[in-house]
């Protein structure tokens, strides 16, 4: 069976190709298995699956922790059944209940995310199904394994036509005003802002600005323009009204946490302000850059430091 990692930059349409991979096992009468790392991302995943897919006859199924056990109940069952032809979820689908009636292909995305049991016990709950796994930011231990073991690899080495490089500033407190003047000006035009804190709130142990407080900063800054928050610690069904709302234009500045780090794709976001730049690892600093830069203007990433 097929056992490869498919190493792409961010946006460079690996979701897609993955798409592609799932259908043919799909075709074939298998049931195939999607598994994002956090519940923000496998709603996009089954929202964008959902698009391309409307009017076939592929049965699709979304599995992810805040069900309610009555739900979560029905959707085990319709996939032991095998009523559902492709599960999109998060570790939500390694647990032990949940048990296919014949998994044929597994694709995990944001590999990186993931421990290497959380995988193998994804991989166990079919008889020796393809393994897809996928990520701009593979681990060492990926690369070895494509060079000494049994790991193939696909590169997508060029992104979709019509993107334009995102311009990376390091912000030194001297350039603070002209940063607002930059985020003011992509505001007035109608796109859209991240603003990414590495806490949720204000620690005596760490003297970081966070989230809740950035926020409120601005919102203060930026009265004319409306402003969300989002962080793990809130409930799922806030977090994806946030998301929607971000989505739909109702919000024009996202301040965050590092839960969009990963696969959220909103093309008119073209501002990533990343506060506190220096506590976030390179892979991180790339992922989150890689949220914007996904249509055709010019984006910036601000890395305040």
């Amino acid at each position: 069976p097929m056992n490869r990692l498919l190493q792409g930059d961010v946006g460079s349409g690996k979701t897609v190709v993955a798409l592609y991979a799932l259908l043919v096992a799909v075709a074939n009468g298998f049931q195939a298995a999607f598994m994002a790392p956090t519940e923000i991302l496998a709603e996009q995943h089954n929202r964008t699956v959902g698009k391309y897919l409307s009017g076939s006859k592929v049965r699709t199924l979304l599995l992810v922790g805040g069900k309610s056990s009555k739900e979560r109940k029905e959707s085990l069952k319709k996939i032991k059944d095998g009523e559902v032809d492709l599960v999109i979820g998060t570790h939500a689908l390694v647990s032990k209940d949940v048990q296919f009636k014949n998994l044929g292909m597994v694709v995990v995305d944001e590999q990186h995310k993931f421990g290497v049991l959380q995988r193998a016990h994804l991989k166990h709950k079919g008889v020796r199904p393809d393994v897809l796994v996928m990520t701009a930011t593979p681990i060492p231990r990926s690369l070895s394994l494509t060079l000494f073991g049994d790991l193939d690899i696909s590169i997508i080495d060029e992104l979709p036509p019509g993107r334009t490089p995102v311009r990376t500033v390091w912000v030194t407190k001297r350039m603070y005003h002209e940063a607002y003047r930059l985020i003011q000006d992509e505001l007035k035009k109608g796109r859209q802002v991240f603003v990414v804190y590495p806490l949720v709130e204000e620690s005596e142990k760490l003297d970081l600005k966070s989230a809740v407080e950035g926020a409120e900063t601005f919102r203060e800054n930026f009265p004319e323009f409306k402003v969300g928050l989002l962080h793990g610690r809130l409930r799922q069904e806030l977090k994806d009204a946030v998301m929607d709302d971000f989505r739909q234009r109702k919000i024009d500045i996202l301040v965050s946490t590092i839960v969009i780090e990963v696969g959220i794709d909103i093309p008119n976001a073209t501002v990533m302000v990343i506060e506190h730049a220096e506590r976030f690892g390179l892979a991180q600093l790339h992922q989150l850059r890689g949220r914007i830069g996904r249509g055709s203007d010019q984006s910036y990433c601000l890395l305040f430091a």
